[in-house]
């Protein structure tokens, strides 16, 4: 066995450090995270409560096994959006649990926000859950009470919203199981989510779906009618024939829901491995790797050895481009290819190496992990004259054209084009993480103020202006403004807000997080690019 090596100084001040501020961090997401369970407060849900409801999580633990896990998936979406009446977690709990021995994507609606109505960000959640779902083979459960679009919002969502329907109807044209279980209300364009799943489950007395409500119906056409009589589950399991199962209450519909998941015959593509052999260190540990000074490099073998089974590791390439550590490894007993940031920059050979790297792990139908801290590809004439954009796009196209499925870990910082080349959101990763230490933007925050601030200068001087005391004030007044609103864009929970990973986690989760999207993705078949990676600038 090839055992990584620690030389991890845990009694060190500076392991030390960096376990203190990471642990900052994880208070404040924490906090955040507290703001996503609480909903719509404790006014409505006791209103919910009172009516004899369960709320949106309350019911997905009802849903999937017993004492198995649920992976949560983008909480802090809606995170400081423009308007407060958007809450974390934008109205929708999505994430991935076990139904009957059956992984399944599970989306909740919470109608403890605004009754559950959607509002953008709610559109954004939903469309990428279900794009999980269609990567990776998974059966979709909808829980569902939510009175449809946020009106006052109706403008973003009515034209893109209408890829939920899209959405369905492709899943199950693919062989791709979806059941809806109605809660209470599912009204306007809502009524197509049971109308276009496979299986539709209603409630007594509880359910309500139809396109109009007896007041849009009395606006129409003047008809006088009535939740139950238009909408309500008996009619519906009666005499349209929209429901499939009508369930007496709630956790009845939970049951049926569950029945209808044992019966779907559904296999995944690969079958479970066993279980991988834990690491050799301590999970713990990863808290004080991390620098807080993204500019101050660390080992990611250090993070590698504690998230792979046996902390077992054979490096690819290990004395070509160091600053890019490639090799083989098993997580949880799935074959995993690592590519991480050594010392933050990507030269050609790094490039170079990854581009080949990525080749074999497509030649061998391996899944690719990421772990970022990069600051970019290098720059400078020596750099450029040595082809360092020809081999920055070797590496991209590489990635592009990867058929395998891709994991991302954003561990630090993932700025520039490396966070193209290390497969950032645009390239389809079929999951993406970060540690609450990450940052990504076009560059660093000071890096990218002075740049601002040497273009100034410049264009100063070409228009014969002098660039006096009061000049250089202003200046070091738009680089201080410029610098804070980098700092706060590249910030993780910035970015999990608008749905640029798929959540923010605890360093310490990412082996048990990693395995549960490494069983996820084994549903589908593994099947990497047998060539079509297109022209490689040699």
């Amino acid at each position: 066995m090839t055992v990584l090596a620690s030389a991890l100084d845990t009694g060190g001040p500076d392991y030390r450090a960096h376990r203190a501020a990471m642990l900052d961090k994880l208070a404040a997401l924490d906090a955040e995270h507290a703001k996503a369970l609480a909903g719509g407060g404790e006014k409505y849900t006791a209103r919910h409560r009172a009516r004899g409801k369960l709320l949106a999580r309350e019911r997905i633990e009802l849903l999937v096994d017993p004492d198995s896990p649920f992976l949560e998936l983008s909480p802090l979406a809606a995170w400081g959006s423009a308007s407060p009446e958007y809450t974390v977690g934008a109205s929708l709990v999505t994430g991935i649990g076990v139904v009957e021995g059956v992984e399944c994507l599970i989306t909740a609606n919470d109608p403890t926000v605004r009754g559950g109505a959607s509002n953008p960000w709610t559109l954004k959640k939903a469309l990428r859950a279900n794009e999980i779902a269609f990567a990776n083979r998974l059966p979709v459960i909808s829980l569902v009470e939510s009175g449809g679009a946020d009106l006052p919002s109706q403008k973003e969502i009515f034209i893109p919203g209408g890829a939920l329907f899209r959405d369905l109807t492709r899943l199950s044209a693919a062989g791709i199981p979806t059941v809806a279980v109605v809660f209470g209300n599912s009204t306007a364009g809502g009524a197509y989510v049971p109308g276009m799943s496979d299986h539709a489950v209603m409630i007594k007395e509880r359910s309500k779906v139809f396109l109009g409500g007896p007041p849009l119906v009395k606006m129409a056409t003047g008809e006088e009618s009535d939740d139950e009589s238009l909408g309500g589950a008996e009619m519906h399991a009666r005499t349209s024939g929209l429901a499939d199962h009508y369930a007496v209450d709630e956790t009845d519909a939970i049951r049926q829901a569950r029945r209808i998941v044992a019966r779907l015959n559904h296999r995944k593509a690969h079958p479970d491995p066993l279980t991988g052999e834990p690491p050799m260190y301590d999970e713990d540990e990863l808290l004080g790797i991390v620098p807080g000074d993204l500019k101050t490099p660390f080992d990611p073998r250090e993070v590698i050895a504690r998230i792979v089974d046996g902390s077992d590791f054979d490096e690819f390439k290990p004395l070509y481009g160091p600053s890019l550590v490639t090799g083989w490894a098993s997580l949880h007993g799935y074959p995993v290819g690592v590519l991480a940031n050594a010392q933050g920059v990507l030269f050609g050979p790094e490039s170079q190496k990854a581009a080949q790297f990525i080749q074999l792990a497509n030649q061998r139908d391996v899944p690719l992990l990421f772990l970022h801290n990069t600051t970019g590809y290098m720059v400078g004439k020596e750099y450029e004259q040595s082809g360092i954009i020809k081999h920055g796009a070797m590496m991209i196209n590489a990635v592009s054209n990867s058929r395998v499925p891709h994991l991302s870990v954003l561990m630090g910082a993932s700025y520039g084009a490396g966070h193209y080349g290390m497969c950032g959101r645009a390239y389809d990763p079929r999951f993406l993480f970060a540690w609450p230490s990450a940052k990504s933007a076009v560059m660093g925050p000071q890096q990218l103020a002075g740049v601002l601030s040497i273009v100034a200068r410049a264009s100063a001087v070409a228009k014969g202006q002098p660039y006096d005391d009061k000049a250089a004030e202003a200046d070091a007044g738009l680089r201080a403004l410029v610098e804070a609103q980098i700092e706060s864009e590249s910030l993780p929970m910035f970015l999990s807000g608008r749905l640029y990973d798929d959540g923010v986690i605890d360093p310490r989760d990412t082996r048990t997080v990693l395995g549960l999207c490494l069983s996820a993705i084994h549903t589908a078949p593994v099947e990497g690019a047998r060539g079509g990676f297109g022209v490689f600038r040699m």
